[in-house]
């Protein structure tokens, strides 16, 4: 019931047509930046040997795939809702399992990429022989089966409770429109604890790990505590994209008029926001990845 309210008010307060194009424009700015420089990342990744041999770099570069499927997504939504207002409930059960897919995948690769460290630091005679290019795309496999273990009940809860007429019919497209069923929302909590336990579980163990090696004033044992960091700050951010349907219902409570405004808000700082960071914490920081990325940025041949 909630969730109905909630499309009613925002087709009720639709936005006039100058603050609908102002809010497109920046969305649309705002994702073909992040997506540029995440292209500029792929790119380098593809032509350089040095990156699609080294599983860190495998585990930094799915992680900047998968933020850009979901901006990508995201924004064309946000299109949508501005355009078309309602799509086919077939076609929008694809979009927010996509969606929801590669929110699921984003704590999940974090953690991995947790554990790379702490091998490397932790066990570094033997990273090579743990840390193998095989594993690295088995781990990434796993990921993307796990998130789909996930998310792929809901369509087989809304298939087996829905009638076939709701399916070519019409929608808003959130996900508490198309899968609405109770069982279906509580599963979703009760899967987002989980995957936020564990992943919590893997940063603290790893980086107290690593924070008792670098006590041995080993500089790539520091760069690596600083960077699991890193992964519990991004961590945090993932938190928010899960509280966002409490916050919504909150929205609507304390900014009834200007209830389209507070979702604008909310979608740019937990939906893009935290994927523009993703580039510049695991891009930017290497210098590897640096050297090769200023010169697809700035249009520039690398010297023979």
């Amino acid at each position: 019931m909630n969730s109905s309210v909630n499309v009613t008010v925002v087709l009720d307060h639709r936005d006039s047509f100058s603050k609908a194009v102002i809010k497109n424009v920046i969305v649309v700015v705002l994702g073909l930046s992040i997506n540029y420089i995440n292209v500029a990342l792929i790119y380098t990744f593809h032509n350089h040997q040095i990156f699609y041999t080294n599983p860190r770099y495998i585990l930094i570069i799915h992680l900047v795939v998968n933020d850009m499927i979901q901006v990508t997504l995201t924004v064309l939504l946000f299109i949508i809702s501005y355009t078309v207002y309602k799509i086919n409930v077939s076609v929008c059960c694809i979009f927010v399992m996509i969606t929801g897919l590669t929110t699921e995948n984003t704590p999940l690769n974090l953690a991995c990429m947790a554990v790379e460290c702490y091998i490397a630091v932790c066990m570094p005679l033997r990273h090579v022989q743990i840390c193998t290019v095989r594993r690295t795309l088995m781990l990434v496999g796993f990921i993307w089966n796990t998130s789909l273990l996930s998310v792929f009940p809901d369509l087989l809860i809304t298939l087996a409770t829905e009638p076939l007429d709701f399916f070519y019919s019409r929608v808003f497209c959130v996900r508490v429109n198309v899968f609405s069923n109770p069982l279906i929302l509580k599963k979703r909590d009760a899967t987002y604890i989980l995957f936020l336990v564990i992943v919590w579980l893997v940063i603290f163990y790893t980086y107290f790990n690593i924070m008792f090696t670098a006590t041995k004033a080993s500089v790539d044992a520091k760069k690596a505590r600083n960077t699991i960091l890193l992964h519990g700050f991004q961590l945090l951010l993932c938190m928010a994209s899960y509280t966002t349907p409490q916050l919504k219902r909150h929205l609507l409570i304390w900014f009834p008029k200007n209830y389209t405004d507070s979702l604008f808000a909310c979608y740019i700082i937990v939906q893009l926001l935290p994927r523009s960071i993703s580039p510049i914490i695991y891009g930017m920081r290497d210098k590897t990845v640096r050297k090769y990325l200023k010169r697809h940025l700035l249009c520039k041949m690398s010297p023979r």
